[in-house]
């Protein structure tokens, strides 16, 4: 009985040694929790009942070179960036791009493409523009190139390491140039990032 208090007082020296680091959570589960909308060709929509795009490809990619499978899962705005600070899902591959604010909630990978902020503001349904949020409010005159980037949730730097050999194969080998020429054309103007 009396160790009890002992060890009461030694739980909050522990549990940052509890606390799992997201990389090991993905690879126990064999999945990569990926968020989408699923409303924005080309980025990432529904063909019938068959997911499709560039982020899904990606994300597809992404899942291949982390040696675990993809767990794509259709969500909307109010739930995509929620879900994966509450760590529901373990990325969102979703046109987002790094603002102050976001990077305030989450670790993101290094950016994956620019593209034309236009690219991503004709979608359907203008209330999930995540990525061009900031941008109305200073209601540019000209058509800004954006980076578009992974957030996923802080403090997992084994995850980020991971993710960013992930990516760095897919830019190296040439499949990002590739995915990219395949959804957007050499004319769009969209680049994989270096």
């Amino acid at each position: 009985m009396r160790l009890l208090p002992g060890l009461i007082c030694l739980l909050p020296l522990l549990s940052p040694l509890a606390h799992a680091e997201l990389i090991d959570d993905v690879n126990d589960r064999g999945e990569l929790r990926i968020a989408v909308e699923a409303n924005t060709p080309p980025f990432n929509f529904k063909e019938g009942d068959k997911l499709t795009g560039f982020e899904v490809e990606l994300g597809q990619m992404l899942a291949q070179e982390l040696d675990v499978r993809p767990d794509f899962v259709v969500t909307d705005a109010s739930d995509l960036l929620n879900g994966v600070e509450s760590g529901k899902y373990d990325v969102a591959i979703n046109h987002i791009t790094q603002t102050p604010a976001l990077t305030d909630r989450f670790d993101f990978s290094e950016p994956y493409i620019k593209t034309n902020a236009q690219v991503i503001a004709q979608k359907d349904e203008p209330q999930s523009i995540l990525l061009v949020q900031s941008l109305t409010e200073e209601k540019p005159k000209a058509n800004p190139a954006v980076d578009l980037a992974i957030p996923f949730q802080k403090g997992n730097p084994a995850f980020h390491a991971s993710l960013e050999n992930a990516l760095q194969r897919i830019k190296t080998d040439g499949r990002m140039e590739k995915l990219v020429e395949k959804w957007f054309g050499a004319e769009s103007g969209a680049m994989p990032k270096p």
